[in-house]
């Protein structure tokens, strides 16, 4: 019988950063997956970030993590998403060879210290005592301090294809039904989502010379802060549209379609709807939008981004060919929906731990969440507290305040989800100072202290930040005569104005040289957001202050008086850390958080 540190069941996108994580901080790492071949297999889309989720892939990247490096190592198109827009919302997304990227992941993780890859399927959790124990495999019993969870759509996964639906966690790949049932028997309380993905063209038959181009940016701007430039060949995408006759077809077939014939019962993402939903629900729209994206250098496949459906083979073809420039597209893959089982995550501590059995961790879609960087976020927060857990030190826990992956684990665990979350900016309060671009000033130490993040690394994210204090100090002192009236004014009053930026300043004055490119951004986005960065931190100080008045594990809420029942049972249930987390709590208010506040403060003297 085996014996492990960790178990990571799982080896896609939070598995990879889970099992990396863990192997890298010392403890003894199992990883198990179905399919070694499938090890970092995009299931859908060959892209990674996106608006929200590119600030992910820079924390993760920030934090030691591998997704930003991987990316930047496969990426064939890059482009900065809301780049006339300010720094706070602009993303970074690129095309990603998507076999490439799957090689590059194998390579990683075979050849990482400390972690075993093996094929298996996990069946059930070994526990006792409400505790983990380890694993139980179609193949042996495992044994372990931890496991971390991580199956994406395989957990009894059903595929659909119009009114055809069979057993499987990705198309020609079986699902794990064992342990989902392991877990219902544990007590966790399960839900179903439902995801697709599009149809795969052959691109030698899509017809382009009409289509629109759309470029990547022409200067590449890598994910990882230690990428010094992108080496691989950039190329493009194409831009076609949907039209009242594919929306004609879609609508004659919708009876056979399983999300309107009532076959799936599941709640799909909203945010990324299949066609079919978009025709009924959007149906005052005439077209909608496909981006024909290459999957990769040297192969024949596009992915059609907009068309993701579960109709029928048939329909889909015939939706397809009538679309402008797919007129004699050929199939290769055609799409279809998925169904999988997700727990509650309103089930788990901040550090991603399940509350009902300890040292269990669970990580990307099995939490309700949807896309590969929200999935390798939680990967890796998971198997630094699983690694963290094993050495008996004070776990991981990223606040709102700090960083995107706060706010996606804290919106999870507090607000729980009732469809497929993703990630935006527009769920992050604090977006003006928790931007893209600063992710390694917020989070390199973190990742240095860890272990991850190597010292050669962190010592261009020290440059960086020093670079900024002189560059701003620089600013402040310099004066120039610029006004027609003669009057003297500093590059930093000058650089406050809309219609001046950096690179006119360098026109006007030399810039000290030993200030670091990096650094004059950051100073710049510090100068003109002033006044809106000073607000924000004074309300993350409020914030703060919530935050750091902790709560009990053990607190009894039913000895409160003056706050409802309701809302003392969800704070049982939710074992809040601490008064911030108390107080996002779906129904619970701010009256029963001021009530609680005098209780503690009674309390402590």
């Amino acid at each position: 019988m085996d014996n492990f540190d960790v178990i990571i069941i799982g080896a896609g996108h939070a598995g990879i950063e889970a099992g990396m994580a863990c192997a890298r901080m010392g403890s003894n790492t199992l990883m198990l997956t179905l399919d070694i071949n499938s090890i970092g297999k995009m299931s859908c889309n060959p892209a990674i970030g996106g608006v929200g989720k590119g600030q992910l892939v820079k924390e993760i990247d920030a934090l030691g993590g591998v997704m930003a490096r991987a990316a930047d190592a496969c990426a064939i198109q890059f482009r900065i998403l809301n780049s006339s827009k300010g720094a706070a919302v602009q993303s970074s997304r690129a095309q990603i060879d998507m076999h490439k990227y799957s090689r590059y992941m194998r390579k990683l993780t075979f050849r990482q210290k400390n972690l075993t890859v093996k094929e298996a399927e996990a069946k059930k959790l070994i526990a006792e005592d409400g505790r983990v124990l380890g694993v139980v495999t179609d193949k042996e019993e495992i044994h372990s301090k931890c496991v971390v969870i991580c199956p994406g759509t395989f957990l009894d996964g059903l595929i659909h294809i119009g009114l055809k639906h069979f057993s499987g966690g990705r198309i020609n790949e079986r699902a794990s039904i064992g342990l989902a049932d392991n877990l219902k028997s544990l007590g966790f309380n399960t839900l179903r989502f439902k995801t697709g993905t599009c149809p795969r063209l052959d691109k030698n038959t899509i017809d382009f010379s009409n289509l629109i181009r759309q470029e990547g940016d022409a200067a590449p701007k890598p994910f990882s802060f230690s990428t010094v430039r992108i080496k691989q060949k950039q190329v493009c995408c194409h831009i076609t549209y949907t039209n009242k006759n594919t929306h004609e077809i879609i609508r004659a077939n919708l009876d056979r379609s399983p999300l309107y014939a009532g076959i799936i019962k599941a709640t799909g993402v909203r945010y990324c709807p299949s066609i079919e939903d978009k025709i009924v629900k959007f149906a005052d729209k005439a077209r909608h939008q496909v981006f024909l994206e290459p999957e990769g250098l040297g192969v024949d496949e596009i992915y059609p981004n907009g068309i993701s459906t579960s109709l029928p083979e048939d329909s889909q073809l015939k939706a397809i060919h009538s679309i402008a420039g797919l007129e004699e597209a050929k199939v290769i893959r055609f799409g279809y929906g998925i169904e999988h089982v997700v727990v509650e995550p309103t089930q788990l501590y901040p550090t991603l731990e399940t509350k009902l059995v300890k040292n269990l961790f669970l990580a990307g879609q099995i939490n309700g969440t949807t896309g590969y960087e929200e999935a390798a976020a939680q990967g890796l927060v998971a198997g630094i507290n699983a690694a963290f857990c094993i050495k008996n030190k004070a776990p991981l826990v990223l606040d709102r305040a700090t960083s995107y992956i706060g706010v996606l684990i804290d919106d999870l665990i507090t607000k729980g989800t009732l469809e497929p979350y993703r990630m935006f900016t527009s769920r992050v309060e604090y977006r003006l100072i928790i931007r893209e671009d600063n992710a390694d000033l917020r989070l390199a130490k973190i990742g240095f202290d860890l272990g991850l993040v190597k010292e050669n690394s962190y010592r261009k994210t020290k440059k960086k930040a020093g670079g900024i204090k002189d560059g701003l100090a620089f600013l402040r002192k310099t004066r120039i005569n610029y006004e027609p009236s003669n009057k003297l004014l500093t590059l930093e009053k000058l650089l406050k104005r809309p219609q001046i930026r950096i690179e006119d300043l360098r026109k006007i004055h030399k810039l000290p040289p030993a200030v670091p490119e990096s650094a004059w951004q950051q100073v710049e986005i510090g100068v003109k957001y002033a006044g809106f960065i000073q607000r924000q931190l004074k309300d993350v100080e409020r914030f703060e202050h919530l935050e750091k008045i902790k709560l009990p594990g053990d607190f009894d809420y039913s000895c409160l008086s003056g706050i409802s029942k309701e809302i003392r049972e969800k704070l049982a249930k939710f074992k809040p850390l601490n008064l911030g987390q108390a107080s996002r709590i779906s129904g619970v208010t701010p009256a029963a958080i001021s009530l609680l506040m005098v209780y503690l403060r009674k309390a402590h003297g």
